[in-house]
């Protein structure tokens, strides 16, 4: 008998504790549940740097709610310093920052930039604002906690009295914004900090976070404080790690933690930021799954460097070959798509850019990316649609100097006799009779191909 109730008790022991393992891999894994498709949004880095304020933001809302919403674009996303009252465009360690900072170290919108943020209300009134047009609201932070804090010796919310002086280090400081110090992972009231923060990023209704500085090097330790701080606050907040290049060998532990992640650092409107991009994305394909998307970095297209961080206000000096080239890419690589231009400042041709029904279709329900390869300036990536049988084909030619044919082989796609071809970008469509499917292409010019096969 008492060896049964031992049993008994072993095998109810066992079963627990499966059942526990079992629901904390699925909390674990439940995030990815919040970015099925790649998110789209837009981002204010690109057109006014660390100093956006909130009409600006207001306004690119008012835009991508009439113009954009419809195609899948919904995250609205205040980047860098929207806690400085003092900052300009560039030269971030210059100045004395007046920051803007709760009892608990925990940074608050400068509310002469945000003025609906008086009273303590914090983002709340901007956050309301966009949700209400059926957007997304999403900021930017750095990872650690704030140099002010840790000086000011401030309690840390829910700690047992632990201050920011106790859980800080200098070591591995971000080497271009010093305004925060590494948390030390595994010190008492670490996870404390970073659970007070997401607690109050929930009470504003924050549905996106970018955070800063934690892939080059990598911080492990800090994500897993923030994964866990994320999955306690009881509010779905998609995650984002930037900047690049995050190494490769970090792969396993990046998809387990964040919905996209950075593969280069910031991508500017110049040919060379485009090339050195699609030179990296070769070994992120194989990790380009629902819910966790390697990221190809802010879409520098439109009106840029209104007051941001490299060159003047400009449309952006990328040709119109450039621009198909880098918004074929981003799309069927599946990354996250964020505008880093002004909205309301777009024309014609940048909107049709971001609003084309069919390549929208590709970047939501396309699988199987695949490079097919990536030599001598041409390059050939593709995907399929199991919805409607389709195949998607991007040819670019890279090369300086020369126009130059790029092709594949019909079989290379799993295409056996005809197909029906649609030129995604013209609407152009053609029956396709050889065995394979090509292009002569300008330099720096791309081409993007929907097929179906016609037996």
């Amino acid at each position: 008998m008492k060896i049964t109730n031992l049993l008994t008790i072993a095998i109810g022991t066992f079963f627990l504790s499966a059942t526990t393992n079992a629901q904390n891999t699925f909390q674990k894994e439940e995030f990815k549940q919040w970015a099925q498709t790649p998110p789209m949004g837009w981002n204010s880095w690109d057109c006014y740097g660390p100093t956006v304020e909130e009409h600006e933001v207001k306004a690119n809302a008012d835009y991508m709610a009439k113009e954009m919403k419809k195609f899948g674009w919904e995250y609205v996303v205040v980047d860098i310093r929207w806690f400085v009252e003092n900052d300009k465009a560039g030269g971030y360690n210059q100045t004395d920052p007046r920051y803007v900072i709760d009892q608990y170290g925990r940074y608050l919108p400068a509310v002469n930039r945000f003025p609906s943020a008086k009273d303590g209300q914090g983002f709340k009134p901007l956050a309301d604002y966009i949700h209400k047009k059926g957007l997304k609201f999403g900021i930017h932070i750095m990872r650690g906690i704030p140099k002010k804090a840790v000086e000011e010796k401030m309690p840390i919310k829910g700690a047992n009295g632990i201050t920011a002086d106790q859980i800080y280090s200098t070591a591995l400081q971000c080497e271009w914004l010093r305004d925060n110090y590494t948390v030390v992972a595994d010190k008492p009231g670490a996870q404390e900090y970073y659970n007070s923060i997401f607690e109050l990023y929930a009470q504003w209704g924050v549905d996106f976070i970018k955070i800063d500085d934690l892939s080059r090097p990598y911080h492990e330790g800090e994500i897993n404080l923030i994964r866990n701080a994320i999955d306690k606050c009881g509010r779905k907040i998609v995650l984002s790690t930037s900047p690049g290049e995050t190494p490769i060998s970090a792969a396993p532990h990046v998809s387990a933690n964040a919905n996209m992640w950075r593969m280069v650092d910031d991508v500017w409107d110049t040919w060379p930021h485009i090339t050195h991009l699609m030179d990296v994305a070769q070994k992120w394909y194989p990790y380009i799954a629902p819910g966790t998307w390697p990221d190809c970095d802010m879409i520098p297209l439109g009106r840029i460097s209104i007051r941001g961080e490299r060159g003047n206000d400009r449309m952006t000096r990328l040709t119109k070959d450039e621009q198909y080239t880098l918004i074929t890419f981003f799309n069927i690589f599946k990354s996250p798509l964020f505008f880093g231009g002004d909205l309301p400042s777009n024309d014609a041709f940048t909107l049709s850019l971001l609003t084309n029904k069919e390549v929208v279709k590709m970047h939501n329900e396309s699988t199987e990316v695949k490079q097919l390869f990536q030599k001598d300036g041409k390059i050939a990536v593709t995907s399929k649609n199991a919805k409607d049988g389709s195949v998607y084909l991007a040819l670019f030619n890279t090369s300086d100097k020369d126009s130059q044919k790029v092709s594949v082989n019909l079989s290379d796609l799993g295409i056996s006799g005809t197909a029906e071809v649609l030129n995604m970008w013209t609407g152009e469509k053609a029956k396709l009779n050889s065995k394979e499917i090509g292009a002569d292409l300008r330099p720096h010019a791309s081409v993007l191909y929907q097929l179906k096969s016609k037996k």
